[in-house]
């Protein structure tokens, strides 16, 4: 699997604290050898983010992220669920 990211991602992520930072690197490990893991509650978006996907970093936190062919991974934001839903 092959990760990228948007530019909108990359900048809230440089915005959050470094214990989220960590965990979110620690999930996107998971997502890659695990992706079908229970604990990463992925699951499909309606709405604001109609066709990506959501996957949790913390209780809080979620990670928005569009699937593209052959196994490539695009992250397009990073929040908590009121930042990016609200």
């Amino acid at each position: 699997m092959q990760f990228q990211s948007k530019r909108e991602f990359d900048r809230n992520y440089l915005k959050l604290n470094q214990k989220i930072q960590t965990r979110f690197k620690e999930r996107k490990e998971l997502f890659s050898r695990e992706p079908n893991c229970r604990i990463l509650n992925i699951h499909k978006l309606s709405g604001k983010y109609d066709g990506m996907w959501s996957i949790n970093i913390t209780g809080d936190y979620r990670a928005i992220f569009d699937k593209q062919e052959n196994e490539i991974v695009v992250f397009i934001n990073i929040g908590t669920h009121s930042e990016l839903f609200g």
